[in-house]
């Protein structure tokens, strides 16, 4: 039986490229697997990187029941495909904290601190000297890129730096910033895109403190780009909360060039958030200057501020 490897759910890049690099990396140590993501379509940024590196996107797979999984870029039910508690998960490789999988027997788990996933495989494939092909390589350094705002972000460690120096070369990129800024050209690219699909481009759902929790990102290069859906967001993040009986849903609006994001909080106890960032909440909004990193300076002080 195959295992099919998945990342987490509103797949971004990391988990799209994690996905095919850890499925390459079972395949050539003697596993077979099959790389799949949680979405018929993948957001801009992720079709431009299949696409430049000439990689087929994974094939959807949304219930997970009766079949081995491995996981990658996530750990948490709430992220993961349906009827994960009738799969076999056999795998996790991860860079978030650890979350509510449990399995009945040892598996092969390794996670670290790091950036970006792909950071973390790109080391097992040079620990234990699996060879790493070019286009793989070259997903996996956007991946990284995207991950860590091209640096930019707190999560990114001299680790993530090695990585995408030593993907570079296997890759044959000879301009990670200009890679970047044409990928971050199509991830703000927000044009005639329905508005749920906008929302979900990156979300995610928390459990804290028995509240659920939905946290999105938009990454821009500037906030003017929303300027004027600013009242159809509002509208479509209200409704994501009532269908999905939600105690809080917050959008980071993610400027790169400023370095911070400004927050759009619908939530039953608005002075809880405030609480979280030590700030004032202004017609339901708030500026964090600062803010590029939902896992590291959005979701910790949440969860301490809901108790979780």
């Amino acid at each position: 039986m195959s295992v099919y490897v998945v990342g987490h759910s509103s797949p971004d890049t990391d988990s799209v490229a994690s996905a095919i690099a850890f499925a390459n990396y079972l395949k050539a140590t003697g596993t077979d697997a099959t790389p799949v993501v949680q979405a018929t379509s993948l957001n801009p940024e992720s079709k431009l990187v299949l696409d430049k590196f000439g990689l087929a996107q994974p094939e959807a797979l949304t219930d997970a029941g009766g079949k081995k999984m491995a996981l990658v870029d996530f750990s948490d039910i709430a992220q993961a495909p349906a009827n994960i508690g009738k799969a076999e998960v056999v795998a996790i490789v991860d860079h978030h904290k650890i979350g509510d999988i449990t399995t009945g027997s040892p598996i092969f788990f390794y996670a670290k601190p790091v950036g970006c996933t792909c950071t973390v495989l790109y080391e097992m494939y040079k620990n234990n000297n699996v060879a790493l092909p070019k286009n793989v390589a070259g997903a996996m350094l956007c991946a990284i890129l995207s991950d860590t705002v091209n640096f930019k972000s707190p999560t990114c460690t001299p680790e993530d730096k090695a990585a995408v120096a030593a993907l570079t070369k296997i890759a044959g990129v000879s301009d990670t910033n200009g890679l970047f800024m044409e990928m971050l050209k199509a991830k703000s690219s927000i044009d005639g895109v329905p508005i749920k699909d906008l929302i979900f481009r990156d979300y995610k759902d928390f459990d804290m403190g028995g509240k659920k929790i939905g946290i999105c990102q938009l990454e821009l290069a500037t906030l003017d780009q929303v300027a004027a859906i600013r009242a159809d967001l509002a509208k479509g993040l209200q409704a994501v909360k009532a269908e999905g009986k939600r105690h809080s849903v917050i959008m980071m609006l993610t400027d790169v060039v400023k370095e911070g994001s400004e927050l759009l909080v619908f939530s039953d106890e608005p002075a809880i958030i405030e609480k979280a960032f030590n700030g004032k909440l202004s017609n339901g909004t708030m500026w964090v200057n600062g803010m590029m990193s939902r896992k590291k300076q959005t979701v910790p002080p949440l969860q301490k501020a809901f108790g979780a």
